[in-house]
């Protein structure tokens, strides 16, 4: 007992100590051609994905905005390590325009490769299509078509724990003008299939029919297969989503975008919303290529992680929100970045994951170095206290490169993409983001960057522990009254003596 009250004591301390975060290798590219000024190609919008049977098997996807709307696929089989493209089977005749692929795989190592076709000068979406792997993302399978025409932003969620159980939202508009929806009302849906795509289910509306302007869908599956939905609503933002601004950069809608927060229990049969919080948006979007909000799920410990950006002091800032009652409430936003207000400078499009530990990791661009606002860097922030708290930013990208390169710079919109890719493992997180200092605004070519960062002296209490100490390699903690001792890798418990 009187380590258990030395522990409690120096609580304070331990916790206030930031676990040292250190980068492993240098910056590395993911797509062929990264760095060749020959290669235009834009790739952006990465997602990552690791096997559950084979943790040196990780796949990242991303869309290409450039020479040509497409699809990339880069598959590594030595823990990300290195990476080889494998090719998309984009059905004929659908002018071999691939877009917004989506990865994702199943608890028994399948993995799912989720895709849209586009057609016409419009690049309307044409058809949905699902592709299969069973050896890792090194060959597909023919697609399958899921969904017809206009089905915009769609995504792909695989159940961790049921193999075949997979999940698809999109919002399902019915008419496009240029750059803009004529109309209002496009609901988000959702449909489900319980044999690895073979047959679906119904789709189903999510979102509220009051909200009339709708983006964004992103789905996880919580704890106890309870299904976590977030996405934006535009409220009355007409300049975004019937395309005011036409195409060009300048202020931004001045009111506010909700943050909304959908669950359902019953496998998506029925959906109930609430509020997660509101935002001022810090620039115009693309309504079809809006910057999607990030969803991440402690299925262990039953907690929701939610993060976008906002603008505050007419600043965009990263802010994270959270639940412990499955989505029911939300607390928060905290801020990520650490940035002070006003100081002219923008951190945005955040990725959130969890660790299994319980750390939460978030990714995000970064300008806090450029008082000019243009410079990106790409940083890390983890919290070690279920998102009450952020450690000191940590810069993952060793060289600042410019947010005006992209599809849309020389409207001054340009568009890095609607996401960052993060991985988040025990000791481990890794990076994945739109990388410009091999393009020009010319050029407009974008690469996917990656970079791996190891934790090295964290400590994340066991749920419903009251104190938590560290020496060297062995931990302590207090949960209900038993000593827990534990070292990396291994654990054990002593209670009164007894060993178990």
């Amino acid at each position: 007992m009187v380590l258990v009250g030395v522990g409690a004591v120096m609580l304070a301390d331990v916790i206030a100590a930031e676990p040292e975060a250190t980068l492993v290798g240098n910056n590395a590219p993911v797509n062929d051609g990264a760095g060749d000024p020959m290669d235009l190609s834009s790739h952006n919008s990465p997602v990552v994905a690791r096997n559950p049977t084979d943790a040196a098997n990780v796949v990242v996807a991303n869309r290409k905005d450039n020479p040509d709307f497409g699809c990339a696929l880069h598959v590594s089989t030595d823990g990300a390590a290195s990476f080889s493209a494998t090719s998309l089977p984009v059905p004929e005749p659908q002018e071999s325009k691939c877009f917004a692929p989506d990865v994702g795989f199943g608890p028994d190592g399948r993995l799912y490769v989720l895709f849209v076709t586009l057609r016409g000068q419009g690049n309307r979406p044409h058809a949905v299509w699902l592709s299969t792997s069973d050896d890792g993302g090194q060959t597909l399978s023919e697609p399958t078509r899921l969904l017809g025409e206009l089905s915009f932003q769609v995504g792909l969620t695989v159940d961790p724990e049921q193999p075949g159980q997979l999940y698809v939202t999109w919002l399902d508009a019915e008419d496009t003008a240029t750059l803009a929806f004529p109309d209002t009302g496009y609901p988000i849906r959702f449909m489900t299939s319980d044999d690895g795509g073979d047959t679906w289910s119904e789709p189903v509306a999510v979102s509220d029919p009051a909200r009339e302007r709708v983006v964004a869908p992103r789905l996880a599956v919580g704890a106890e297969g309870h299904l976590q939905l977030v996405y934006l609503d535009l409220g009355q933002d007409r300049l975004d989503w019937a395309g005011g601004h036409e195409g060009y950069g300048g202020p931004p809608y001045p009111d506010e975008w909700e943050l909304v927060a959908a669950r359902s229990g019953d496998g998506g049969a029925t959906w109930e919303e609430t509020s997660v919080g509101t935002l001022r948006p810090p620039k115009r979007i693309l309504v079809f290529l809006p910057e999607f909000p990030t969803l991440a799920v402690d299925r262990e410990r039953d907690r929701l992680y939610a993060a976008y950006h906002a603008r505050v002091d007419g600043d965009a800032s990263v802010w994270l929100w959270r639940s412990e009652d499955a989505g029911a409430t939300w607390d928060g936003p905290v801020e990520v970045d650490g940035a002070a207000p006003g100081d002219g400078t923008d951190q945005y499009l955040p990725q959130v994951d969890v660790a299994p530990t319980g750390r939460v990791d978030v990714v995000y661009y970064d300008r806090q170095a450029d008082d000019a606002n243009v410079m990106n860097e790409v940083a890390l922030a983890s919290s070690h206290d279920a998102g009450a708290s952020f450690t000191t930013h940590r810069t993952v990208s060793d060289r600042a490169f410019d947010s005006r390169i992209g599809f849309g710079g020389h409207r001054d919109m340009a568009d890095l993409g609607s996401r960052l890719g993060l991985l988040s493992t025990t000791d481990r997180a890794l990076a994945v983001w739109s990388d410009t200092r091999a393009g020009t605004e010319a050029s407009e070519k974008q690469d996917l960057v990656r970079q791996a960062v190891a934790f090295d002296g964290a400590v994340t209490a066991p749920a419903g522990a009251t104190a938590a100490l560290r020496f060297g390699g062995t931990a302590v903690a207090v949960v209900g009254g038993a000593l827990l001792v534990w070292r990396v890798g291994s654990w054990w418990r002593r209670r009164r003596g007894e060993t178990t």
